[in-house]
């Protein structure tokens, strides 16, 4: 007999270990699927022509229906099959991800601006003046109902998966928070909570990896063969295979759905060796307060939603409480425009492929994110913090990093010279057309888009709009350079132009760039476990569960949804040329990248200066409550002090 307990007790833990691994994979894979999108919207905008607005409205739509239903889920809690329904969350997910692919498979195949005959197109787009029937551009060619009907079919099918990502995701979460923490030992659940919590900063990271794996393949590698593809991954028309990584990581999420219907609704407590009192002390408390537990769950649906605004005003009336939630709206909104957007921002400032900005994102600036949370948490458990130290830790991380988001805003690179765009011969017209008096008999088409290089390092939208007349090939057909190019002159060989962009040249500052933005999403992070822990221990005990969903709520009503829409505007302002298709403003080709950069990081410094005064007054207000509190104990130790030395005074002969 004394033998088996030990080996129950051990399969016991075995089970609840193994059954709590796949939660973690769905996590992980579940956050594959909502991070890949942000590593590949700059690819997306390029194939079907989206402005950043439009692109980050479909990034924050998740969040819609995560937010429509994460008080239903508050409200279900325990009286539901928790693993079951985190299962079918789960295929929700995968579905999502699936739909998201699905647009590439209704669509044709992509096509771009040509210089040489190929399957795609017989048109070509050096300067041929006697031939005018020969520019139609091959986006004006493909303007056809059918076209325009295309586009509008596939952003209703990205919206609706975003939404079922949204709906598909909101029992993941809170559901195997609860799961874990219930049937978990009272030693081992705060590590299986961390690693929970890891994966919401590794699973980006992953995704961003994956997207930079995923776009070096070309978009239509399942159509079309290697040897028809004339682009290479550095060409500004290049598209890469972004719905493989949407398929890798649905099925991922699929298959760790799948054992979650084969949970138990409940399973036994593990039991931690060695439990000391301080942990039956604190089992003995829960027990106390589990009647009141059941109570909250023998609510019905309407006195439940009846109670959630009181609970709500209530928590809101507290300062520290709204503060910090404040504070972390601040964050989070900064946090969400940024993971959205960084990888376009680092294409289009230091000329990289989305492959490469991919990969600086996934290996540099979400680990530098985890390394300081940990910091943070490391440092509270280190010293012990009280509320104020908690706030002033918060306070010196955000006033940190500010000190090196600063210098951000001057290291970037100036604008390239277009012709017709930012450098022209004559005055441009609009949206800067090619209006260029050396390439005006050329008739070249409106909108066409083949960028290239001239010797005299002005760039120009197209072999036409430079007034090339001719074309150099490797043996391999791909092209060398272009000559007899009428717009074309000063140092060098006179009228020559090679395939490309010119770039920014200044890519010497990248790396200062990425270690400032590493360092200061360091300092930033170290805030967060300080500032959930201001939250939890300076509210109501009975209204934490309540306090932490109003909190998520409000993050994302106020910062998930609305970040990346409004860092998607303003980086809309900055376009200087933008692509045309049937009549209708598509993706942008040209940003001035000073105004870009000031517009971009402005506003991710804007944040962290919201952020920093928050805490500040969160500070302020604690450090007042710590000396109201010093003085009414002041006030009544005197009584007794004075009775202290009141009888010390009294003779020997008194007191006896």
């Amino acid at each position: 007999m004394t033998s088996k307990a030990p080996r129950s007790s051990q399969i016991d833990t075995a089970r609840n270990t193994l059954c709590r691994s796949p939660f973690l994979s769905v996590k992980l894979s579940q956050l594959l699927v909502s991070g890949y999108l942000k590593s590949s919207i700059s690819t997306i905008e390029r194939r079907y022509g989206l402005s950043s607005q439009t692109s980050g409205l479909l990034a924050s739509f998740n969040e819609v229906g995560n937010t429509l239903l994460i008080v239903f889920v508050s409200y279900l809690g325990s009286r539901v099959h928790r693993p079951r329904l985190i299962g079918c969350g789960a295929l929700l997910v995968s579905l999502a991800g699936f739909l998201m692919a699905l647009p590439h498979f209704i669509t044709g195949p992509y096509k771009y601006d040509h210089s040489v005959a190929s399957t795609f197109s017989n048109t070509t787009d050096l300067c041929q003046p006697r031939a005018l029937g020969a520019w139609a551009n091959l986006s004006d060619a493909s303007c056809t109902p059918h076209a325009s009907r295309e586009n509008h079919e596939v952003l209703l099918v990205m919206f609706m998966a975003q939404a079922l990502l949204g709906i598909g995701g909101v029992p993941i979460q809170p559901f195997g928070i609860s799961y874990i923490d219930d049937f978990a030992s009272e030693r081992n659940s705060p590590l299986y909570l961390g690693i929970l919590f890891s994966l919401t900063v590794i699973g980006p990271g992953v995704a961003f990896m994956l997207g930079s794996a995923m776009l070096q393949f070309y978009v239509d590698i399942d159509k079309v063969s290697t040897a028809e593809v004339q682009l290479t991954s550095k060409d500004p028309r290049w598209v890469g295979a972004w719905w493989l990584g949407f398929l890798v990581a649905a099925s991922l999420v699929a298959l760790c759905a799948l054992p979650y219907f084969f949970f138990p609704r409940e399973m036994p407590k593990e039991v931690a060796r060695g439990k000391d009192r301080a942990s039956k002390k604190r089992e003995d408390m829960l027990s106390q307060l589990r009647p009141r537990s059941q109570h909250m769950e023998s609510l019905s649906l309407l006195e439940f939603i009846r109670r959630f605004p009181v609970v709500l005003l209530r928590n809101l009336r507290h300062p520290t409480y709204l503060l910090v939630v404040l504070a972390q709206v601040n964050i989070s909104a900064m946090v969400a425009g940024l993971a959205t957007f960084m990888g376009k921002f680092l294409e289009r400032q230091f000329s990289l492929t989305a492959s490469l900005a991919n990969m600086i994102i996934g290996a540099v600036n979400i680990p530098g994110a985890m390394v300081g949370i940990v910091v943070g948490g490391a440092i509270l458990k280190r010293f012990q913090m009280s509320l104020r130290q908690c706030s002033a830790l918060c306070v010196l991380g955000m006033l940190l990093c500010l000190l090196m988001a600063f210098p951000l805003l001057f290291l970037g690179c100036p604008t390239q010279k277009v012709a017709g765009v930012t450098h022209w011969d004559r005055p441009s017209s609009g949206f800067g057309h090619h209006d260029l008096a050396c390439n005006a008999r050329c008739r070249c088409p409106k909108w066409g888009f083949n960028p290239v290089c001239g010797s005299d390092g002005v760039e120009y939208t197209s072999p036409c709009s430079a007034g090339c007349s001719s074309i150099t090939l490797h043996p391999d057909s791909s092209i060398l350079n272009y000559s007899g190019c009428s717009c074309i002159g000063g140092p060098g060989p006179a009228g020559v132009a090679r395939p490309g962009t010119c770039g920014t040249g200044c890519s010497h500052l990248f790396v200062p760039f990425v270690v400032l933005s590493c360092l200061a999403g360091i300092l930033a992070s170290m805030s967060h476990t300080p500032s959930f822990m201001l939250i939890l221990r300076s509210i109501h005990p009975e209204d934490k569960s309540f306090a932490v969903g109003i909190q998520f709520m409000l993050l994302r009503v106020l910062a998930w949804m609305p970040g990346p829409v409004l860092y998607g505007s303003a980086i809309d302002t900055s376009c200087m040329l933008w692509e045309r298709r049937c009549e209708r403003r598509a993706a942008c080709r040209y940003y001035d990248n000073t105004l870009f950069r000031h517009r971009y990081l402005g506003l991710q410094f804007f944040f962290e200066v919201g952020a920093f005064l928050c805490f500040g007054a969160v500070y302020l207000i604690l450090r007042k409550q710590e000396r109201e509190a010093s003085q009414e104990e002041e006030t009544k130790a005197e009584p007794e002090k004075e009775k202290l030395a009141g009888n010390s005074t009294k003779s020997p002969e008194s007191r006896v």
